[in-house]
């Protein structure tokens, strides 16, 4: 199982719905690919948005709570039911939906509020190193040369970020640091993901990582129905965007585009998000990364590209 870059918060599984599938036009895939990435750089500017006016914990729960009623009508549109998972996953299901979806949203949404939306994508950019890193002493992966290079290079690109963002005029290094926090989130939930795929499909898995990080924001339940009933409709109307769009219904887009043959093509795409969100954010927000950010996040993908190749097979003449 192979995971793509958290380009958006609460990223789910990379498995498609319906492997094996070819799409009859097409154009079709290509375009959900868009429509997906679209959807995962608007979420970093929505939070950025209503960062200024909603808590980060209201904000995580306000939208996990609208995800997990769309993934639970997927759900049933796809199976006609929705099955209690075996109580041998219930520990996984809740790990990972804590720290996937719980952690990394309200982490990410308190990070927003530090730094820009493009600073965000940027450092999130991260996580699958974080995942690989992880994988080597929990998993007993091997620690390839490839791997440790890319471990260096993205580090260190995370590390120009930092000093990018607290020398700006719009970041500081705390924020940077819980962007990080959530990155780490998403690598947890990833590792427990690649458990759980084997008595789950990956639907399954998302909706009920989502319910258990949603129930990890229920203690902000009190201070969001207070937010909701001072909160604007055009707001609302935002936080009913997040949980719906780059949540729910990118992951059913995301999920057909990479029934195609060009998965693995599409599945690159995903670099593009923190320069699709800089975008944005320029244009909504007026705000721009430093450009040494841009630098940064440069190397941590380079760092992730490194850490996917494989050493070449020993051969020996005979």
């Amino acid at each position: 199982m192979t995971t793509v870059p958290p380009a958006e918060p609460g990223l789910p599984p990379e498995e498609v719905l319906t492997p094996g599938r070819r799409p009859a036009t097409a154009w079709l895939p290509l375009a959900a690919v868009a429509f997906t990435l679209l959807a995962w750089a608007s979420a970093f500017v929505g939070i950025r948005h209503l960062g200024e006016t909603v808590p980060p914990g209201s904000l995580a729960l306000g939208r996990l709570v609208v995800a997990t009623v769309a993934l639970g009508v997927l759900l049933l549109l796809q199976r006609r039911r929705i099955r209690v998972p075996p109580r041998r996953t219930w520990g996984l299901l809740a790990l990972g939906g804590v720290s996937w979806i719980g952690v990394y949203n309200v982490a990410l949404n308190a990070g927003e509020q530090r730094v820009d939306a493009g600073t965000a994508a940027l450092v999130v950019q991260v996580g699958p190193l974080i995942v690989a890193l992880l994988a080597t002493t929990l998993l007993g992966e091997r620690l390839t040369r490839w791997l440790v290079a890319g471990l260096a290079v993205g580090f260190a690109g995370v590390v120009l970020i930092a000093q990018a963002s607290s020398a700006g005029p719009s970041g500081d290094l705390v924020g940077v640091l819980l962007v990080l926090v959530a990155a780490l989130g998403f690598a947890v939930g990833v590792l427990t993901q690649k458990k759980l795929l084997a008595d789950l499909g990956a639907l399954e898995v998302t909706f009920w990582f989502y319910v258990a990080g949603t129930v990890a924001c229920l203690p902000w339940t009190l201070e969001t129905v207070d937010v909701v009933g001072s909160t604007s409709a055009v707001d609302l109307g935002w936080w009913f965007y997040l949980g719906l769009v780059p949540s729910a219904l990118a992951f059913t887009t995301w999920a057909y585009a990479l029934s195609s043959a060009d998965a693995g093509g599409f599945a690159m795409l995903t670099f593009l998000v923190p320069f699709l969100t800089a975008l944005m954010a320029w244009l909504t927000l007026g705000e721009v990364p430093p450009p040494l950010a841009f630098v940064g996040g440069a190397l941590c993908i380079a760092g992730v590209l490194l850490t996917r190749r494989r050493p070449r097979p020993s051969t020996q003449e005979g």
